[in-house]
Parts: C-alpha cells; sequence; structure tokens
C-alpha cells in the first residue's frame, strides 16, 4: 500500500544510508526528505533514482518558523490527497556545536533548538495525520549516559536543569568551550528520550514512538562545526575504530536506523533501540516528572515561537 514518510537528516552520514536502505525495501513508500531548499532538490533528484518516489520540502530545522511552515506544507499535501497516507516521522537531524552559546532565529540555544524543539514541533503538527499504525523514530545517542563505557569519555554527560534554562545559551559551565556544546549535544539527546516517552503516553493507539541510538559513528557530519583539528579526527582517524567494538560504520548504522524505521526491529512504543535491538537507556532517562516538565515547555515555546 502506498504510503508517506517524512524524514529530516536524509542528506548525508547514516541517514542517507537508511533512506536508500528505506526505499529499497519499502518500494511503496512516498519519501518526503526535509532539507536546506540549497540541497533539497538535488537530494530528491539522486534518491529517486531508479523509480523511486521522493519529493522535498524545504526548512532550516534551527528556526521554529520555518519548521513550522515545512510541517504545514506537508500537511497540505496530505489534506489534499496529493501525498499517501503518512505512516512514518524519522526525525534523524542533529547538531553539535563547538559551544553553547549558537542562538537560533528564535533565541534558543541552537542544539536544543535543532535536536529536540524541531522535531517536537514536525510531531505535533502532523501527529493528527498520521495512519496507523505509523511510527516516529527519534534518533538520539548513547552520550546520554556520560560514561566512559559508552562514548569513551569523549563527550561530557548531560547535566539537567529546568527546561527554560535548558533552551536557553549558555546554560552549561564554560559555554564558550567546546566542552559546553557537547554538553549541550548529550543534554539534548537525554531530552529527545525523555519526548519519546511523553509521546508514548500521549499519542493515539497505533502511533509508536522509538528512540533510535546508533552508537558511535565516526564520519558523519555531525561535527562539521567543530575545529579543523577535531574535523581531520572524526574523518580520517576515528574511522579505524570501526573494526573495534567502540564503533559502528555509517553503513550499518544506518541500515539499523532503517529497520527501526521499517519495523524489521521489533519494539514497542516508548522504546529505546541500541543499534539492532530494543535495551535500557541511561537511570536517569527514567524519570516521568522531568518529562512531563519538559512535555509542558516545549509546548510553550513551539506554540509561542512558531505561530
Amino acid at each position: 500500500m502506498k504510503h508517506t514518510l517524512v524524514m529530516t537528516g536524509a542528506s548525508r552520514g547514516i541517514g542517507r544510508v537508511a533512506a536508500e536502505h528505506i526505499l529499497r525495501q519499502s518500494p511503496h513508500a512516498h519519501l518526503v526528505v526535509v532539507a536546506r531548499a540549497s540541497s533539497g532538490a538535488r537530494l530528491a533528484e539522486e534518491l529517486a533514482m531508479g523509480g523511486h518516489t521522493v519529493s522535498h520540502v524545504s526548512a532550516d530545522l534551527a528556526s521554529l518558523r520555518s519548521v513550522r511552515s515545512a510541517a504545514v506544507e506537508i500537511r497540505d499535501r496530505l489534506e489534499r490527497g496529493d501525498l499517501p497516507p503518512l505512516r512514518g516521522f524519522v526525525g534523524n537531524a542533529g547538531m553539535q556545536y563547538t559551544n553553547a552559546l549558537t542562538e537560533s532565529p528564535e533565541g534558543f540555544e541552537a542544539t536544543f533548538a535543532i535536536n529536540v524543539l524541531a522535531n517536537h514541533l514536525f510531531v505535533r503538527l502532523l501527529q493528527d495525520h498520521f495512519a496507523a499504525p505509523a511510527r516516529i523514530v527519534i534518533t538520539v545517542s548513547d552520550t546520554h549516559f556520560g560514561d566512559v563505557k559508552h562514548n569513551l569519555g569523549m563527550v561530557p554527560g548531560p547535566v539537567w536543569n529546568s527546561p527554560d534554562v535548558l533552551a536557553r545559551p549558555g546554560a552549561f559551565p564554560k559555554p564558550g568551550s567546546t566542552a559546553g556544546g557537547r554538553t549541550a549535544y548529550s543534554t539534548s539527546k537525554l531530552a529527545a528520550i525523555y519526548l519519546v516517552h511523553e509521546y508514548a503516553r500521549r499519542l493515539p493507539a497505533g502511533i509508536d514512538a522509538i528512540a533510535y541510538n546508533p552508537g558511535f559513528v565516526p564520519g558523519t557530519g555531525l561535527a562539521r562545526n567543530a575545529g579543523p583539528v577535531s574535523r581531520f579526527a572524526m574523518r580520517r582517524v576515528l574511522p579505524v575504530m570501526t573494526l573495534t567494538p567502540f564503533a559502528i560504520g555509517r553503513g550499518t548504522a544506518g541500515r539499523h536506523l532503517a529497520d527501526a524505521v521499517l519495523g524489521t526491529t521489533a519494539a514497542p512504543t516508548g522504546s529505546y533501540v541500541d543499534r539492532a535491538r530494543v535495551a535500557r537507556s541511561s537511570q536517569e532517562s527514567y524519570d516521568p516528572p522531568r518529562e512531563r516538565e519538559l512535555w509542558d515547555a516545549v509546548e510553550r515555546f513551539t506554540v509561542a515561537h512558531a505561530a
């Protein structure tokens, strides 16, 4: 049966691999890729090779106004019947900055805006248009554990605070440093897991929400805002770690993401999928009071600033 999947972060890295795998495994899918105008049309054209059905919607994921415009465009196309029934949303786009001071157009800390608020706004604006069974998959990170076992100590663990503080620039110690930027990243991924738990509670039956952790994947575009030494290490040095149990290649991680989206990896709603299996996320990531507080805050942020 023809159906629509909406995906962010499909232009490079594990997202590109996942998009290609989804189209091969699900030939009846109409994949709508959300990307900047300069690259979205080219991405859709490349993914459509071989007879696949792909279209694009332009958005700057750091801007809630832009995200809202993209989501409304998709919603309108669904209502007009220009797109087949919506069966999935893949929030794979993510960003890690070299500081915790970068502002979004609406004044939010940019890591939080892209990794948390953009996904939430897409989910909320599209939720009434999902046709069950449907699956929402949000790419998270095992950096939210904050320990050496999961990220070799390269990324500081999350530092939780009131969402009104976390959403604004300068929320972490030494916010102008790389460590501040990495702390903003791991904290944003903890927030994303909290929201997945809330989606599982709040969305109608048949619309499942999954948090997907690809593991440590060197060579992606995640650190493209880092300095030249860090970028070189990510591209040329750290990929060697995929030969060890500490890291995973883009191809494998992308296929695992596609399997989570397509339901090949069985996972009940609210699950944390670690690579190819359901697992427990960190002890800190199960906290209903924090989850409710975060839900209330992001509802305020997205409604107030995306109207």
